[in-house]
C-alpha cells in the first residue's frame, strides 16, 4: 500500500444524519451520488487504494461507492480498517449483516485490536489519516469523531474533500 495513492473516509453515523437510517430519503440518495462522484474524482487524481473504518451510516455509503467504482475502473482496492473485533457486536441484525457483507467484499482488512476500549475508535481514525494522502468527509459541522478526524487530517497536510450534510 502506497500512502500517496491512498484515500480514506470519515463521516457520520445514522443518528447524526438528517434522515437517520432511512436510505431511501431523497437527501440520502443525493449524498450517495455526491460521494460516488467524490470517489471517482479521487480515482481520477490517482487514488487507487481506499480505506474505510466500517462504521454504520456514511462509512457504509463510502464502502458501497468504492465497491461500485472497483467494478468499473482498474486497480481499485478497498481495505476495511476495523477498530476492534466487536465493532458490530451490538448493532441490529440488519446492520451486522451489512457490515459482514461489506467486509467480505473488501480486498483486505486491518484489525487494530481485539477488544473494545474507549480509545479504539480514535486509533482507527488516526490510522485512516496516517496511511492516506487524501480524506473524503461527510460532515455537518458538529463536534465529534468526524470533526476530530477531519482536523487531524488537515494538520497532517492531507488533501480533504468535505461533503456537507
Amino acid at each position: 500500500m502506497n500512502r500517496e495513492t491512498t484515500c480514506s473516509f470519515t463521516g457520520h453515523r445514522p443518528e447524526k444524519l438528517p434522515w437517520r437510517g432511512d436510505e431511501s430519503d431523497p437527501r440520502c440518495l443525493v449524498l450517495k451520488e455526491r460521494l460516488a462522484a467524490a470517489v471517482e474524482d479521487a480515482y481520477d487524481k490517482g487514488m487507487r487504494h481506499f480505506l474505510c473504518g466500517m462504521a454504520r451510516g456514511a462509512d457504509f455509503y463510502f464502502c458501497d461507492a468504492v465497491l461500485e467504482l472497483r467494478e468499473r475502473r482498474s486497480g481499485v482496492t478497498l481495505e476495511a480498517v476495523i477498530p476492534c473485533e466487536e465493532q458490530a457486536a451490538r448493532w441490529s441484525e440488519r446492520e451486522r449483516e451489512r457490515w459482514f457483507s461489506l467486509v467480505e467484499r473488501c480486498d483486505g482488512e486491518t484489525m487494530l485490536q481485539h477488544h473494545y476500549d474507549k480509545g479504539c475508535m480514535l486509533r482507527r481514525n488516526r490510522y485512516l489519516v496516517d496511511h492516506s494522502s487524501m480524506l473524503i468527509a461527510v460532515y455537518d459541522g458538529m463536534l465529534g469523531g468526524t470533526m476530530y478526524t477531519l482536523s487531524y487530517a488537515m494538520k497532517q497536510g492531507l488533501e480533504t474533500v468535505i461533503l456537507e450534510v
